[in-house]
């Protein structure tokens, strides 16, 4: 939440120069405050998994946040039971006059197929075309950030020579924005794909900026210039043992899966998972809801707003 201070007290501008918001009386006498309306698009197989995980990472913050689930019309989920699908999921066309301050699109398990051979690709382009106009900013996941990249830019994705799992060390590309702040120069974050986006694609886009990359995991988070668009390659939600989980099943199915990178404590399967990015988790979420979210979505959402960007 903001700190309220006198207009004119010299900690100001110091304080804004460090992005820690500051609200003046004077905007506090004018301020109107409201819920902010966040749309979840659960393209996730685990859908009660990926909920706790999502909703655990926006509630850290003091800001009142109302939660929709949006599942694709044109798929059926195999792993839940419709009972769950029909109480808490709503379908685009009954979403689609509304406005939003957010919309989180999460990673899906279909990133061997060509994006058009997805079965629902068509439904899911024309949620992310309608974003542009009903939703303030986006933040796109894994799978869901290669399909945002896509059809938004045209980038493509590669398939990797092998799965690339683990916990990578990551560093900072634009150490000031806002969506970083209480970061360390160096951080640690979750990847479970067999695809990736290239540098030099994203750097052919004026639009776009690479804003935190790693050495090993490559391209991480992505970002338009106006703030409505963030794509994070990663799975900064994950719990402690969601690696453990993915990294067994596929052993049970015979796929011989390479153990995690740097995730295992010692690198043993038969030991525990070390967690090391709850603190990322954490920010990165926060900071989306606080920096480019609550603090420049207008308060009745269907009206124009200005386009906002890390240097205002």
């Amino acid at each position: 939440m903001p700190i309220k201070i006198q207009n004119d007290l010299p900690a100001r501008k110091v304080l804004e120069d460090e992005h820690i918001f500051v609200m003046t009386e004077r905007r506090a006498l004018t301020q109107n405050i409201r819920p902010l309306q966040i749309l979840i698009l659960n393209l996730m197989p685990t859908k009660i998994e990926t909920e706790t995980q999502i909703l655990r990472c926006l509630s850290n913050t003091p800001l009142q946040i109302e939660i929709e689930l949006l599942q694709m019309e044109s798929h059926t989920a195999k792993n839940i039971s419709e009972e769950h699908m029909i109480t808490f999921y709503q379908t685009f066309p009954q979403v689609k006059h509304k406005w939003y301050d957010g919309l989180i699109i999460t990673g899906a398990p279909v990133e061997l197929m060509d994006f058009e051979e997805v079965e629902y690709w068509d439904e899911l382009c024309e949620v992310m075309e309608w974003s542009k106009t009903h939703v303030h900013s986006t933040f796109h996941i894994c799978w869901g950030a290669q399909a945002g990249l896509y059809y938004h830019y045209g980038i493509p994705k590669y398939i990797l020579d092998k799965k690339l799992s683990g916990v990578y060390k990551h560093y900072l590309i634009n150490e000031k924005s806002r969506l970083f702040r209480g970061f360390d120069s160096e951080f640690y974050a979750p990847h479970s794909r067999n695809t990736t986006v290239r540098a030099e694609d994203i750097e052919k886009i004026p639009d776009l900026k690479i804003m935190a990359a790693s050495d090993e995991a490559g391209v991480y988070v992505v970002g338009n210039q106006s703030g409505s668009q963030f794509f994070v390659m990663g799975h900064s939600e994950y719990d402690i043992d969601t690696l453990a989980k993915e990294y067994f099943r596929d052993v049970d199915k015979g796929l011989n899966p390479e153990v995690p990178v740097n995730y295992f404590e010692d690198d043993d399967p038969k030991k525990q998972p070390t967690m090391r990015w709850r603190a990322h988790g954490t920010w990165i979420y926060s900071n989306w809801l606080n920096y480019f979210v609550y603090q420049t979505t207008p308060y009745i959402l269907n009206e124009d707003v200005v386009t906002f960007t890390d240097e205002d």
